[in-house]
């Protein structure tokens, strides 16, 4: 077995994938490893061509699930009869809730590149100074302009459809052709467009190659089956496992370790270096050591700063880099469920075709400047829904037999339109996760306890989410328009992140412009747990173009001499 190597990357998901292929393409013998299961591209997609009726109980979540799963059946979707086993067992993989925290998680080659919503948007020049600005967190060491081309160049390689606008709050990206809206979609964008200034709807732009072909295993147009979360045979979205692991793996230069448990970043305080890994294998329990000249952590956010804080060591006595203090605070997620939904009175002539797995997306039209600027709450939010039609079940109970109920299953109901809001959630110092050390494991390993919850601002932000999202049903005609607003606790967004910010003083961050730990310059970190502040977009994204630029930078320090 071989144990040096020029470069060690902990985690496989949308980071790891990418400073897998970046580190190997570039010539570095590269050791990749995942604490989860294998998960080969297609052939492990078990259920990825199973109907809803293949299930007993159809693909719901069923009694059983909940029992081993309680934490990951929160949602009320991700974790069906179809997905279940692409997401941990709650009852092997504890954790401990000061405050409510939803962690949804999936251990196995891919990570939550194969879970995604797909959703694929660029933070704005708005986020990168919002800190500084409004005096929340700490002032981002990078602005738009660093990361514009690294954007630019992720998107080119993973294909993302959508539809640019040229608005600065929603920056044009390197898009494929967009999907397109239904008939009440498009009522909806008419309206929004004749009654508001600075407001836009469009389709949501998705990691979906909608023309053409991608690098990486036969990677070909999205068939509209909806089915992402299964994975996708045809690798139509990005995933790791589609996309940048064969990548790497066909430069020769990857070695790929699944079932290996980091629980230590080694730390040489003679030579002020991260020198290697410790690891446990998770079906063995023996424990093995992996050195190397540099290190990418991207784990997620959580692991990646356990993995931090148990490195400890005489120079890092409160874990690995942390001077600051700052390691494990300042946790982040966005907070959504809340929103409205109405009917619509027509088109009954129409439907969709196949499965569209996007929906549509208003861009953020709140504190943008000018008359949009409110006092009500900082920052900002988007919405993200769609319109359908509904099926048949909810006339079942009043036509159970006879004519009536052939008629309804063969009729679509009433068109719906829902509108998700999708907002910010401030780095709040106080919100925050740490290591219980009394209770483990089953590697006996300490277990994460969450501190952390939405405020004044989040709270305030929801009321006026709710109230535009009426008011703009209203506007467009909509009928027996709704609120909605479901229970909500930080984690539910799936996209913690901020326990190991960027900044431009080592004294209040854990990261410099480059995602280089400012005291240990051989370690760099690039999953969620980087992140300044969090925008009202999905992350992914970002990550991925940090990820690429990082990379970048360390390769050049490392052929130079620098680290």
């Amino acid at each position: 077995m071989e144990r040096n190597y020029d470069a060690i990357v902990i985690g496989t998901g949308v980071s790891g994938g990418w400073a897998a292929k970046e580190l190997c393409e570039k010539g570095l013998k590269t050791l990749v490893l995942e604490r989860g299961r294998m998960i080969k591209h297609v052939e492990d997609y078990k259920t990825a061509n199973k109907e809803d009726w293949d299930y007993p109980s159809g693909d719901v979540i069923t009694q059983e699930i909940k029992k081993n799963q309680p934490i990951q059946s929160r949602t009320g979707y991700v974790n069906t009869e179809s997905t279940k086993d692409f997401f941990v067992n709650d009852l092997e993989h504890p954790y401990n809730e000061k405050k409510r925290f939803d962690w949804i998680r999936g251990y196995h080659v891919g990570g939550r590149s194969l879970l995604w919503a797909r959703q694929s948007y660029r933070m704005t020049p708005f986020d990168f100074v919002a800190n500084k600005q409004d005096g929340y967190g700490v002032d981002w060491p990078i602005r738009y302009k660093d990361l514009e081309p690294w954007y630019d160049y992720v998107e080119n390689y993973i294909g993302v459809s959508g539809e640019n606008l040229n608005l600065n709050q929603f920056p044009n990206q390197k898009l494929l052709k967009p999907m397109e809206l239904n008939c009440v979609e498009k009522v909806l964008q008419k309206s929004i467009s004749k009654n508001y200034q600075n407001r836009h709807m469009t389709i949501g732009r998705v990691a979906h190659i909608t023309e053409g072909t991608k690098p990486g295993m036969g990677r070909s147009n999205c068939q509209y089956r909806n089915r992402c979360r299964r994975g996708c045979p045809f690798g139509a979205y990005f995933s790791s496992n589609s996309s940048t692991l064969p990548a790497a793996d066909a430069t020769g230069n990857m070695t790929l370790r699944p079932n290996s448990i980091v629980y230590e970043i080694v730390y040489d305080e003679f030579k002020n270096k991260a020198t290697g890994v410790k690891i446990i294998d998770s079906e063995t329990n023996l424990t093995y050591e992996f050195n190397s000249k540099i290190i990418f952590l991207c784990a997620s956010t959580v692991p990646s700063t356990s993995i931090l804080m148990q490195s400890k060591s005489k120079r890092f006595p409160n874990g690995l880099g942390n001077d600051s203090g700052e390691l494990g605070h300042n946790i982040m997620d966005h907070h959504f469920q809340i929103g409205a939904d109405g009917s619509f009175d027509g088109f009954h002539d129409k439907y969709y075709t196949g499965r569209r797995p996007n929906g549509i997306y208003i861009p953020r039209f709140q504190n943008i400047g000018g008359k949009t600027n409110t006092k009500d709450f900082l920052r900002g939010y988007g919405y993200q829904g769609g319109a359908s039609r509904t099926d048949w079940s909810e006339y079942v109970k009043e036509a159970s037999y006879g004519e009536k109920l052939k008629k309804a299953i063969t009729e679509p109901g009433d068109w719906i339109m829902g509108l998700n809001g999708f907002g910010e959630v401030l780095p709040y110092h106080e919100n925050k996760m740490y290591l219980n050390y009394e209770k483990t494991d089953k590697w006996g390993l300490p277990t994460v306890t969450f501190d952390a919850s939405i405020r004044e601002n989040e709270l305030n932000m929801r009321k006026d989410m709710q109230k535009q999202a009426m008011e703009m049903l209203d506007k467009a005609g909509f009928k027996d328009i709704k609120p909605m607003e479901s229970s909500y606790g930080l984690g539910l967004g799936i996209h913690e992140m901020g326990t190991a910010r960027m900044g431009r003083d080592p004294k209040t961050s854990v990261l410099n412009a480059f995602n280089q730990m400012h005291s240990v310059n051989n370690l760099f970190i690039t999953d969620g747990s980087c992140m300044t502040s969090s925008g009202n977009v999905n992350p992914s994204l970002t990550y991925m173009a940090i990820t690429a630029r990082a990379v970048n930078y360390a390769v050049k320090e490392l052929k130079n001499n620098k680290i």
